[in-house]
């Protein structure tokens, strides 16, 4: 298995990957078609693929975590 990265953003050509090393930027065609920032991708040798079940994961963990910050007290 390889190593989870994720879109930071997208710079004309360009994305930016944060990756367990750091930032890295490659040509936004390395990447699969409709690429977009906040997406999380496998990364084995130099294949990217989505990987949907993390994002959804990362995601909803992030929800949670804006909903406790800016919840109301009762």
């Amino acid at each position: 298995m390889g190593e989870r990265v994720v879109v930071e953003r997208i710079e004309g050509d360009w994305v930016v990957l944060e990756t367990d090393a750091g930032m890295v930027n490659l040509p936004l065609t390395a990447l699969p078609q409709g690429t977009r920032a906040g997406a999380v991708l496998q990364r084995t040798g130099d294949i990217y693929t989505p990987d949907p079940a993390e994002e959804a994961r990362r995601r909803a963990h992030n929800l949670a975590l804006q909903d406790e910050l800016f919840s109301m007290p009762e």
